[in-house]
């Protein structure tokens, strides 16, 4: 808030401004940005172009599918268009905002009657989550809960390989997960290929989450020591373990 506004941090317009902007999801590149464009059920903040763009080709499509929308365009030097993006060698000069309302605090997760979520922890390949995203979206998963400290952000590698599922399914986020999952009354179930329950044995509650761990080191002992059970999936012919994102879609295809 800067010096001198008279909205205070605990009014009802400040507390929609935050809601608002914890939702908003920056994207870039010329590709990505067009694709969004087309797709008008998604719902678009502003678009940002760095002034050095030629207006021909990909960017000339951009700017008409803009005016088409009535999407306020803003154009900026190629410095302040790397700050929005945050990635200056891939931006291409174009950055977009989205409103995601898929894209929402985990704290709404309490006002759910029931649900099936996945949670990851420490999943920082984008092309995992953008799969993962895929097979909750195509599944029968409700939602996944994602930090925002030491995961993969929501970015164009990741709406890539989630192709075109990335604002079907709800995305919890959060600072933390093993606060979020502590605080949920439900049953938390950790993957791993040390349990000795299957996913195909054990009773479902109508309030479950399941607990995914990093690709290589697993879940955090925060994380752990919060869960109330572990599963594993049983593999056959001496297969240690399977790919996250593999996992994800095992899950998200069982029965309710």
């Amino acid at each position: 808030m800067k010096k001198g506004s008279n909205v205070k941090k605990d009014s009802k317009e400040y507390l929609e401004k935050k809601a608002k902007f914890e939702r908003l999801i920056t994207l870039y590149g010329r590709q990505t940005v067009k694709e969004i464009l087309l797709d008008e059920t998604i719902p678009v903040e502003k678009l940002h172009l760095a002034r050095s763009n030629k207006p021909e080709g990909s960017i000339k499509k951009i700017m008409t599918l803009a005016r088409k929308r009535g999407i306020e365009t803003i154009y900026h030097d190629k410095t302040a268009l790397s700050r929005i993006s945050k990635n200056a060698k891939q931006d291409q000069g174009v950055a977009i905002d989205i409103l995601s309302p898929s894209y929402q605090s985990a704290e709404a997760i309490e006002k759910l009657s029931t649900y099936r979520l996945i949670a990851l922890d420490g999943v920082q390949n984008p092309q995992n989550l953008g799969m993962i995203i895929r097979s909750c979206a195509a599944g029968n998963i409700d939602g996944i809960i994602l930090p925002k400290k030491n995961s993969a952000k929501i970015s164009p590698l990741v709406a890539k390989a989630s192709a075109g599922t990335l604002f079907k399914l709800p995305i919890y986020y959060c600072e933390t997960l093993s606060p979020v999952l502590k605080k949920l009354e439900a049953k938390k179930y950790l993957l791993s290929s040390h349990a000795e329950e299957s996913i195909y044995d054990a009773k479902i509650e109508p309030k479950t989450v399941f607990v995914l761990g990093n690709e290589s080191e697993g879940v955090s002992e925060a994380v752990e020591k919060v869960c109330d059970a572990k599963l594993k999936i049983p593999l056959n012919r001496g297969v240690e373990s399977l790919n996250v994102a593999v996992t994800a879609s095992l899950l998200a295809f069982m029965p309710r």
